[in-house]
C-alpha cells in the first residue's frame, strides 16, 4: 500500500475513535456508491442525527490545511454517496449533517485533530 494510502487509513482510524469517544456510533466506513465515497457514517442518538464525515489527513501543513482540499467537486461526490446511503438504509426521517475531520500527523504520537461540525450543506434536501 502506498504511504499516502496508509496515512489516510490511519487518519480514518483516529477519526473513528475520536467520534466514538464523543458518543457517536460508527455505522459505516468507506461507503461507496458508483464513484462517490464517504469516509465515515456516524449516528448521534441525542439529538438523532446521521453524520457523513470526510476525513483529511496530512503529514504536515506545508501545502495548507487538510480541510482545504474538500472542494465543490468532492462535496458533490459526498452528497451523492450520502443520498444513496439514506435511500439504501431507509433513513430519510433522520436529519443529516456533513462534517470534516482534519488530522495533522506531523507528530504521529500526538496527531492534531480538528473536527468541523456542519462543515457544509446541500442546496437541496437528500430526499
Amino acid at each position: 500500500m502506498a504511504a499516502h494510502n496508509e496515512l489516510g487509513k490511519r487518519g480514518e482510524e483516529i477519526a473513528a475513535g475520536f467520534l466514538e469517544a464523543k458518543g457517536l456510533n460508527i455505522l459505516d466506513r468507506n461507503y461507496r456508491y458508483e464513484k462517490a465515497e464517504v469516509d465515515l457514517v456516524a449516528l448521534c442518538l441525542d439529538p438523532a442525527e446521521l453524520i457523513f464525515v470526510e476525513v483529511k489527513t496530512r503529514s504536515s501543513e506545508a501545502f495548507g490545511y487538510p480541510e482545504e482540499s474538500v472542494d465543490e467537486a468532492k462535496k458533490k461526490l459526498i452528497f451523492k454517496a450520502a443520498d444513496s446511503y439514506v435511500y439504501e438504509k431507509q433513513m430519510s426521517t433522520v436529519p443529516v449533517r456533513f462534517d470534516i475531520i482534519s488530522i495533522n500527523m506531523q507528530n504521529p504520537e500526538h496527531p492534531l485533530i480538528h473536527h468541523i461540525e456542519d462543515a457544509f450543506r446541500m442546496d437541496t434536501p437528500l430526499w
